[in-house]
């Protein structure tokens, strides 16, 4: 093992949720993790964060809120 210490795990941590690490950066980290609370803490952090984004963009405004902020949009436009 080449070794993974809190600090490069916590400065990898979006690559490695991402899964844009090299194997076996990512072998070093989920080791680290493993006997790491703080890092597993930060990890479930990103996790949850990534999967609240990812709804939340999938999910549409409804009809009237979209066109009422169109509206002002244009309002605020034609004014500047």
């Amino acid at each position: 093992m080449s070794g993974c210490d809190c600090s490069k795990a916590k400065a990898e941590l979006e690559e490695f949720l991402h899964d844009e690490l090299r194997h076996e950066d990512a072998a070093d980290i989920r080791e680290h993790m493993d006997g790491c609370e703080d890092c597993q803490t930060e990890h479930r952090v990103g996790v949850v964060l990534m999967e609240t984004v990812r709804r939340a963009c999938k999910e549409t405004a409804p009809d009237q809120l979209r066109s009422e902020v169109l509206a002002r949009i244009r309002v605020e436009q034609a004014t500047h």
